[in-house]
């Protein structure tokens, strides 16, 4: 699927769409996306604040998409776990920037080469229009090459 394609469904996929959550850019390539989470009033927790499953969700399924489409059909990529630290009251506009890099996909690759599966930890930090970290967000996916996919 192309990345322009994977970006208009995101955006108009319900869970983003009704909460404020705006996929800006995915890279053609599936190395880098930008993400944003605007304040709205169905969105804001009880003191007013970002609520934080709207900070999660603005950042979960990105490093499961990039991966899986920047490594193609031989592999197979899941979610695993995922945790959010907390680290400060989100106002406003806040942003999470994903960049997923050759040095990482080449070990994915060599982890996996034999068939073995390999789990892998992604961080990433939602920050304010100051460039504060709100919150950090860290995903740990799956990885598998199919089985017969030499």
């Amino acid at each position: 699927m192309k990345a322009s394609t994977l970006q208009l469904g995101l955006n108009l996929w319900p869970p983003f769409l009704f909460s404020g959550i705006r996929v800006r850019e995915i890279a053609p390539d599936y190395r880098h996306a930008r993400v944003e989470l605007r304040m709205r009033p169905w969105n804001r927790n009880y003191v007013g604040t970002h609520f934080g499953g709207s900070l999660f969700s603005m950042t979960d399924p990105f490093w499961m998409l990039l991966t899986l489409n920047a490594l193609g059909r031989d592999y197979i990529v899941w979610d695993k776990a995922g945790t959010i630290e907390f680290v400060k009251p989100g106002r406003g506009t806040v942003h999470a920037r994903f960049a997923l890099d050759e040095q990482v996909l080449a070990q994915l690759r060599a982890a996996t080469a034999g068939g073995d599966k390999t789990l892998h930890w992604f961080d990433t930090d939602v920050t304010d229009a100051a460039g504060d970290v709100v919150a950090r967000v860290r995903k740990q996916l799956y990885v598998r090459r199919k089985p017969g996919r030499d």
